[in-house]
């Protein structure tokens, strides 16, 4: 099971027949903190014709969205549709438009928008969220060759390597890995490696080729 997502808060823009629009894009876990991130993008463009939003939950699947003025259905829906699209959850974006005196159209603003949209996910980075396990092994130092060479064969985070008195490691491993990483550590080992296990989490595997 996975999802993605943003890291953190990012930004970009283009003109269109002399329209500005901004996009901002941002994570948020609930309803409270993406209303306060549309507060914030409104209140920092006060001036501004329009702040057209969409934002996607993960918690209750929840999505809204708001053309703030523009004709129905050529602002929010579009900036929505780019987030389900891309398959992005916990995130808000919040399109801003200066009016640049020449009409877009409906046609002319549904592609403005979801460019926008677009080019806001673009500048983000988006993370892979993986359920997973965290686990402890300890080992001889003879068996970590063995092990460090069989880790990239099953979607692992090395979390922290301590290597005193013997080789300690943390690991993230996706669900559906943890237990053949598990099999395959005592199979090279002859059950000389200790395992513990650690707390299901979700964590970003977006660094590993899946």
């Amino acid at each position: 099971m996975n999802y993605f997502t943003v890291s953190e808060a990012a930004e970009a823009s283009f003109i269109e027949k002399r329209s500005e629009f901004i996009g901002y894009i941002a994570p948020v876990k609930t309803n409270d903190e993406a209303v306060e991130f549309i507060n914030s993008i409104r209140a920092k463009h006060r001036k501004a014709k329009h702040n057209v939003y969409a934002y996607i939950l993960r918690n209750d699947n929840i999505s809204r969205y708001s053309d703030d003025g523009e004709p129905q259905g050529t602002a929010g829906m579009p900036v929505l549709d780019v987030l389900q699209k891309r398959g992005l959850v916990d995130v808000c974006i919040v399109v801003t438009r200066y009016f640049g005196g020449i009409l877009l159209g409906g046609g002319g603003l549904v592609r403005a928008y979801s460019h926008c949209a677009s080019i806001a996910c673009d500048s983000a980075k988006i993370m892979n969220m993986c359920s997973c396990s965290r686990i402890f092994l300890e080992m001889d130092y003879n068996l970590y060759g063995k092990v460090s060479y069989v880790l990239p064969n099953f979607k692992t985070i090395t979390v922290n390597s301590d290597f005193g008195d013997n080789v300690k490691l943390e690991l993230l491993v996706t669900d559906d890995m943890t237990q053949p990483l598990k099999s395959e550590l005592i199979e090279i080992s002859n059950g000389n490696i200790s395992i513990n296990d650690g707390e299901n989490l979700f964590a970003d595997f977006s660094s590993i080729n899946f």
